[in-house]
């Protein structure tokens, strides 16, 4: 499997190839007020709104730093889908951002190489097993387990084609 490289401080992580729609420069995002810190916002991509996570911000609780190798990383993400056995294929598929630090290296790295690393997280079931190479520990990050149904609905929210008027007061 070829996997993109990323880094969280001195920590690698690697991101499923096949699920990467696009590979961009960091872009600033419209901010979405009372969504979670680590949400960083909303882009627009050929018309369509994409929501974007910080992936520092989430996992580290501090903002991504804005190096030449941090990059926006737009992955196929189906947010009424379980990441076991969810209906694959591009119905309902929409693209969700992640700011990564350090997108600099792709890697070829056999499935059957990643172990279980052991340790529980459930507040972070994105972070999945690890597999070693001649850098040390790697671990897969796995995009479909980031957003809890709270945050799915904030960010994926079903809406008509045509807006609705605000309520009158």
């Amino acid at each position: 499997m070829l996997f993109l490289l990323f880094e969280l401080d001195s920590d690698r992580y690697a991101l499923d190839a096949s699920r990467i729609a696009e590979v961009l420069a960091l872009t600033p995002a419209k901010a979405i007020p009372g969504a979670p810190a680590w949400v960083a916002g909303v882009i627009d991509r050929r018309g369509e709104p994409v929501p974007v996570v910080d992936v520092a911000q989430l996992a580290l609780g501090r903002p991504a730093r804005e190096l030449r190798s941090t990059r926006l990383v737009l992955v196929r993400y189906r947010p009424d889908a379980a990441s076991e056995g969810g209906a694959s294929g591009p119905a309902g598929e929409r693209l969700l951002g992640l700011i990564v630090e350090r997108a600099t290296q792709t890697r070829r790295i056999e499935r059957d190489r990643f172990a279980d690393t052991g340790v529980a997280t459930p507040h972070a079931r994105w972070l999945g097993p690890v597999a070693s190479d001649a850098d040390g520990l790697v671990q897969w990050v796995d995009p479909r387990d980031m957003l809890d149904d709270d945050v799915k609905a904030l960010l994926f929210a079903k809406t008509s084609a045509e807006p609705q008027p605000a309520p009158a007061s």
